[in-house]
């Protein structure tokens, strides 16, 4: 995600990271470039290219540009609903620290238990970033782990449940021995739920992307409104349909692009959620909580990326 002040007016024309330019500027070149031969054909040879009205052009845009902004509201109520989901997390476990605090106070040993089910919920904030962006840094779960529940954590088809199954199991041994009572075990048992309502969201938005077709028939649109662009405004424009048309290139593939960022918020481009830094938040409030010092500081971004 960018993390930056906003940008000045000299900053505002020259900023490249996190402006999907680097993933666009190949189709704007493109169509400046096929711009400049179809304003040189027309010039020179005049029967080639013949002249067009611009009016169809002007009311296809409107048209495309309504439509593009219904699908990047789409994608964005992902990218936000994503957001919100992880901010719940990261409430839950504050809640859980301090609902668990009855367990350090009962004095008969319980503390254990306490220090067991935050290093788990540590564990489950880590654990659901691996399953929502498979390929980071394992060891931040695995040391939070015994034998016994990592073993089972690797085998698993849903490491994260795992998890949230052996809080469950510490929870209901603590009632069965009568070292939590029924309303505090009820509150534990709630958060835990919630916990577990928070991944089944994020599943969901991981697995259930925007319609194919609706996203299918606006790339195509956009592309042949691109192309033949030049040709609507080469007898009008002249010389500066190039730049007209690579500002209109500019603007639809990179709010296409841009939608397809958020269209997939648990991903690594710039502009997706920084889950990795909200779990690395939500160890080091769970570290405080159990009474660490020796603590890093909070995730900061790097060259104004947060990730």
């Amino acid at each position: 995600m960018i993390v930056r002040q906003p940008p000045n007016l000299f900053q505002l024309f020259f900023l490249v990271r996190g402006s999907v330019v680097q993933r666009i500027y190949p189709q704007a070149l493109a169509i400046a470039g096929l711009s400049v031969a179809v304003v040189w054909t027309h010039h020179a040879y005049p029967g080639l290219v013949a002249d067009f009205n611009s009016a169809p052009f002007a009311v296809l845009g409107i048209a495309l540009s309504v439509f593009m902004g219904f699908r990047n509201n789409a994608c964005y109520d992902r990218w936000w609903e994503a957001r919100r989901h992880w901010g719940e997390l990261i409430c839950l476990s504050r809640n859980l620290s301090r609902q668990t605090l009855i367990l350090q106070q009962s004095g008969d040993g319980t503390e254990v238990s306490r220090a067991t089910l935050l290093r788990l919920a540590m564990a489950f904030a880590q654990s659901l970033v691996l399953h929502l962006r498979p390929g980071g840094d394992t060891d931040k779960v695995e040391r939070r782990l015994t034998p016994e529940i990592l073993a089972r954590y690797n085998t698993s088809r849903n490491p994260p449940e795992v998890l949230l199954a052996a809080m469950q199991a510490e929870i209901a041994a603590l009632h069965r021995n009568g070292q939590l009572r029924d309303i505090p075990f009820q509150m534990l048992d709630h958060t835990i739920g919630q916990m577990a309502m928070v991944q089944a969201a994020c599943e969901r938005i991981r697995s259930t992307p925007v319609p194919f077709g609706y996203t299918l028939l606006l790339h195509r649109t956009a592309y042949v409104f691109c192309f033949l662009l030049p040709f609507g405004f080469a007898n009008t424009l002249g010389w500066l349909t190039p730049f007209a048309t690579a500002l209109a290139a500019y603007t639809f593939f990179g709010l296409d692009a841009l939608g397809s960022e958020l269209e997939e918020p648990f991903g690594q481009l710039p502009n997706d959620l920084p889950i990795g830094a909200l779990a690395d938040t939500i160890e080091l409030n769970l570290r405080e909580a159990l009474g660490e010092t020796d603590l890093p500081a909070l995730p900061r971004p790097v060259d104004h990326i947060l990730i």
